[in-house]
């Protein structure tokens, strides 16, 4: 059984066994969380399935005694890596050994329960006992998107993001990047709404080992445009868009992992 569905099946046992006090009280609990920082699963079987195949592949470095030096995390703006900007993340990034923990439809959450938060355990934590160089983050554009998430909540939940890391791997520098530009023109409101996101996950960079990067100019024209040249779509960057990201962040990437 898939470490996935075992939690399920103990969820389900636990919630049987805990008493109506306990039940009530994690209820409030939760019910006072903003829904960005409450760790959880997805059910769609294809998520199920990368999740499981992430934990395969860093249990296989493990066993070839490949220590794991860069960690993207990230929706499927990260999970692009592995489409459309499949040939740069192999010449540019591959090397590192290197885990693409992007996932297509990701919101905050969905990434606080890949870390081993709420009821996922240790078994489900996709980066559980490694120590990278540098995790690489971007993340948000999903939760005030289709999640319907206001900016400070969204913030929230990328800050519980970078708390998470930095407890597991409190030596780790992480990337923090600004989530990208949305929607053709500047007053678009979700591209408004990823900007006040964005002003709130600067502060991060305050902490010891983080940098925040905000990339916007690479994508953006003069007057603020985002062109379908780069973003066809308006949120999913082509393959000139990862070429692009792919230049800028290349040289930060390996300063870090020269270090």
């Amino acid at each position: 059984m898939s470490p996935l569905r075992l939690f399920l099946v103990m969820g389900s046992l636990s919630l049987l066994l805990s008493s109506p006090t306990e039940r009530v009280a994690d209820a409030q609990s939760v019910a006072t969380m903003p829904v960005a920082m409450q760790a959880q699963p997805r059910p769609d079987k294809w998520w199920q399935d990368r999740h499981q195949s992430r934990l395969e592949q860093k249990q296989a470095f493990a066993e070839q005694d490949q220590a794991v030096r860069l960690v993207f995390i990230g929706d499927s703006i990260t999970h692009g890596w592995e489409n459309a900007g499949k040939q740069l993340w192999q010449e540019r990034f591959a090397p590192y050994t290197t885990l693409n923990l992007g996932f297509s439809g990701d919101r905050t959450e969905h990434v606080l329960w890949r870390l081993g938060l709420g009821d996922a355990g240790e078994e489900n934590n996709e980066v559980a006992g490694l120590s990278p160089a540098l995790y690489v983050i971007m993340i948000g554009t999903n939760n005030t998107g289709h999640g319907m998430g206001t900016a400070a909540e969204t913030a929230e939940g990328v800050t519980a993001i970078v708390d998470r890391l930095q407890e597991l791997s409190p030596k780790s520098d992480i990337l923090l990047l600004a989530v990208f530009p949305r929607g053709e023109t500047p007053d678009d409101e979700k591209r408004l709404m990823n900007d006040e996101v964005n002003e709130r996950i600067a502060k991060l960079e305050a902490r010891e080992h983080v940098e925040y990067l905000n990339l916007r100019d690479i994508f953006l024209d003069d007057n603020g445009v985002l062109p379908k040249s780069v973003m066809p779509d308006l949120l999913h960057p082509n393959a000139e868009g990862y070429r692009r990201w792919a230049d800028a962040i290349t040289p930060i990437i390996k300063r870090y992992l020269s270090e």
